[in-house]
């Protein structure tokens, strides 16, 4: 069984700063891309960051220069480093990972079960 658990989320006024991490544990063989999505009250989960094995990031465009995303292969853990929050940046924000169970091409997509940030105005 593989799981992916977060943390780091919390209440934050304005202009502050949060870390959010994520380790995947259980029977896993490779991770390929890791990264972090959100969903904000009525409204779609969107992807805000991703990272590949090999450290290629992708950015939503709201978000870039202001978060960064970081893995750490050997630990199978996927960090957002979220700075100058905005109060748009609210949602519930999970952790997602493609993980191969087994040796080969495929994998599987796993979620984490979110943690809530909020920013106050």
């Amino acid at each position: 069984q593989v799981q992916l658990m977060e943390s780091g989320g919390g209440l934050v006024q304005a202009g502050g700063s949060l870390r959010l991490s994520c380790a995947a544990s259980g029977t896993i063989v490779r991770v390929d891309a890791m990264g972090w999505y959100r969903q904000a009250p009525g409204k779609q989960r969107e992807l805000v960051a991703a990272v590949t094995s090999g450290g290629s990031t992708n950015y939503a465009d709201s978000v870039k220069g202001r978060f960064t995303i970081s893995r750490d292969n050997a630990l199978n853990t996927v960090d957002l480093q979220m700075n100058s929050l905005k109060p748009e940046d609210t949602a519930v924000y999970y952790c997602n990972a493609d993980i191969a169970k087994v040796a080969g091409p495929f994998t599987y997509n796993y979620w984490g079960q979110g943690t809530q940030v909020t920013v106050s105005s």
